[in-house]
């Protein structure tokens, strides 16, 4: 499947090039990070989140875990995972659990975890569970530049 259409017109529209790496299928983010090679504090993860007002998609290291309630208060939202039938309806140039976390290229609110600005560099799912995006920390804030921000992951 390679990278979905709409990261490669996001990454377009904001001039930012990455490198494609391929490795073998996985099923999550932390078995990408082995299987790809690369330390898991770098890959980028997405979770998405919905309430009654809509989704909003975290962005975190794949060796972290999302402090729902910390990140409720964050935001003045209840928020609560949303489904596999909701990311599939949501995500269709995507094949199901390899949502890139770039939720403002799907309009989708973003909140990006502090922790991942510590990287020099960063790896996320381009839209398959075969390859894997990488582009350096300024590259990838540069796609961030609209989302939110805060510290709300906890390593787990």
């Amino acid at each position: 499947m390679a990278t979905a259409s709409r990261v490669e017109d996001y990454m377009m529209r904001h001039g930012v090039h990455c490198d494609v790496l391929t490795h073998p299928h996985s099923h999550s983010s932390m078995e990408t990070a082995e299987l790809a090679r690369v330390p898991g504090d770098r890959v980028a993860k997405s979770v998405i989140l919905e309430d009654d007002d809509g989704y909003v998609m975290a962005v975190l290291p794949s060796t972290y875990h999302v402090r729902l309630g910390k990140l409720s208060r964050e935001l003045n939202r209840r928020l609560r995972l949303a489904t596999e039938d909701e990311l599939a309806r949501l995500f269709t140039d995507c094949e199901t659990g390899a949502i890139p976390p770039l939720g403002l290229a799907y309009g989708m609110p973003t909140i990006v975890d502090d922790s991942l600005a510590l990287q020099s560099e960063i790896y996320c799912e381009g839209g398959d569970h075969e390859t894997l995006l990488h582009m350096n920390r300024d590259a990838f804030m540069a796609l961030m530049e609209h989302a939110d921000h805060a510290r709300f992951a906890r390593r787990g």
